[in-house]
């Protein structure tokens, strides 16, 4: 992209009213520096995660914020807060070109739109000339180095909170085959992928939860084995109080699965046991490839209806999912019940 119009296309991305965020940034994009120089509170810790998208939805807007909250997740996740981000973008020639629906302009807005609600600063960014459009954010947070929720701190007894229903690639596969309802499909993508995990990340910090992790491209199944496996327990899943995405099942039921959920289900296969009464499609969505998703708490039982009537009072979901085991003999960290 030719630097007057990347000019152009950045003088609408200052933040709004924010002369506080402002402050972070010693020295930057605005003097067109080489780097970033971004100051940092005494005493805490940096939380550095990247994370880049294909279109999921239609909407530029939405895709650019979903993306951003799909960055922002990790550092939630470990109960952190975001403090400053970098675009990454990859543009196709055709728009950078020749854009008349401001495609790229609504991306970036929506991304922008997502770091303020989060609190953070835009740091710069870079773009490269691509034939396939893509995007995301470089994001840094911040920490107390003395309370991160790791995936391997689980531990027999603890409690699993879920804090976003399930499906969203078994939904942007039906929306990119416009299959029926896709209208509907898009409007729940944009709702759910496009809610920060703020307030889950907050809880972490608050109620000091040992282990966390937010869903994405491995799926329930497969970040819920990662930490298990890296804790040296076992994870029993209750399939049937999973909250799943309208549509979700019906659409597993037909077929409508992702390659990248296939593969995960396979990858996961050896150390999982599945009980015969467990619905095929529902062991689908337990290993659907998710974007933004929401993020599994795990809270020691005495202090679950705490946790979870503070997320409710919040506007978040909490659905109590399963529960942590000892260590099996089989090598099976992972149950489905």
């Amino acid at each position: 992209m030719a630097p007057g119009a990347l000019e152009q296309l950045l003088r609408g991305l200052a933040p709004r009213g924010s002369s506080d965020l402002e402050q972070r940034v010693i020295a930057g994009r605005a003097r067109n520096e080489d780097a970033v120089v971004v100051r940092m509170p005494a005493g805490k810790a940096i939380v550095q995660t990247v994370d880049i998208l294909a279109p999921i939805v239609n909407d530029a807007f939405w895709f650019g914020r979903i993306a951003a909250c799909n960055a922002l997740s990790d550092v939630y996740a470990l109960g952190g807060q975001p403090w400053c981000a970098m675009n990454v973008a990859f543009f196709p020639t055709c728009l950078t070109e020749n854009d008349p629906e401001n495609i790229l302009a609504n991306i970036l807005r929506g991304g922008m739109d997502a770091l303020e609600e989060a609190g953070a600063v835009l740091a710069g960014g870079h773009t490269v000339q691509d034939d396939e459009l893509k995007y995301g954010m470089a994001v840094t947070g911040i920490i107390d180095p003395e309370h991160v929720a790791a995936n391997d701190k689980l531990r027999p007894g603890l409690r699993l909170l879920l804090t976003k229903p399930l499906g969203t690639g078994i939904l942007a596969t039906g929306v990119k085959a416009r299959w029926d309802d896709h209208e509907e499909s898009e409007a729940l993508l944009q709702r759910w992928c496009g809610r920060l995990n703020r307030i889950p990340g907050e809880a972490i910090a608050r109620f000091r939860i040992p282990a966390a992790t937010d869903i994405t491209g491995f799926g329930l199944g497969g970040h819920l084995l990662e930490m298990a496996q890296a804790s040296g327990v076992c994870v029993s899943l209750q399939t049937e109080a999973l909250p799943l995405l309208p549509h979700a099942l019906e659409y597993a039921r037909m077929g409508l699965i992702p390659a990248g959920s296939h593969l995960n289900r396979t990858h996961c296969a050896p150390a999982v046991d599945v009980a015969p009464s467990v619905d095929e499609a529902v062991e689908s969505i337990v290993f659907d490839a998710q974007t933004s998703g929401g993020i599994v708490l795990a809270v020691p039982g005495d202090e679950m209806p705490t946790v979870r009537d503070w997320l409710e009072a919040r506007g978040e979901m909490a659905v109590e999912i399963g529960e942590v085991l000892e260590a099996r003999s089989d090598g099976k960290h992972l149950l489905l019940r």
